[in-house]
């Protein structure tokens, strides 16, 4: 029951945490394309940030996933093998001696590998989402450059004008594109798009 009503407390933190954290990494990912993206973001955008930079990819979504499982695992691990010195030493629990360690009592020690585990899960996942932001924004950046984007998809507008465009990234309101020939990066309103089409879908090419 404690640990019930400890987990209710946590997860709203939690969420704001990684709401921060996406909007972090959106910011840095949109601004090395030139689009401060905070003016063309909605509440609704800024609160499902990080589950859309979760999800975006499978391989990250997989990684996310195993991490906060080993993180919430890992302060029973850790209390299961405190005993061992090398658990101690590397752990150091409010900087006591290893033999005041011994005198501390179970609740103790497991309190304190718990904050041990959030402060490593929060560590984790601070670098990932700047890793993605960075890194994504950089490597785009260079494609742009050396004009090597595959124009995979095609957005046909309410005039009934298409164009075969690069999909920077996507919100409730606008797309975030280049069209095929050209460098300069578009925002058009969700509004003014009559359908999107995939050119060249992978998932269905045999």
């Amino acid at each position: 029951m404690r640990n019930i009503e400890k987990l209710q407390t946590l997860l709203p933190l939690g969420y704001i945490f990684l709401v921060i954290l996406g909007i972090i990494k959106e910011s840095i990912y949109y601004y090395q394309l030139g689009i401060n993206i905070t003016p063309y973001s909605s509440i609704m955008d800024i609160l499902i940030s990080p589950i859309a930079t979760i999800t975006s990819h499978p391989i990250f979504m997989i990684c996310i996933i195993l991490i906060f499982i080993l993180h919430y695992k890992l302060p029973k691990l850790l209390v299961k093998y405190h005993h061992k010195e090398w658990v101690q030493k590397t752990f150091e629990l409010k900087n006591t001696s290893i033999e005041k360690k011994s005198l501390l009592s179970e609740d103790e020690i497991t309190n304190e590998y718990i904050l041990i585990s959030i402060k490593t899960l929060c560590s984790i996942l601070i670098s990932l989402f700047l890793g993605f932001g960075i890194g994504g924004g950089y490597f785009l950046s260079k494609k742009i450059e050396r004009n090597e984007l595959k124009y995979n998809y095609k957005l046909n507008y309410n005039d009934s004008k298409s164009e075969n465009v690069y999909i920077i990234g996507t919100n409730t309101s606008y797309y975030f594109y280049l069209t095929e020939g050209s460098s300069t990066v578009k925002i058009a309103p969700v509004a003014s798009i009559r359908n999107l089409e995939i050119i060249k879908n992978k998932m269905l090419t045999k």
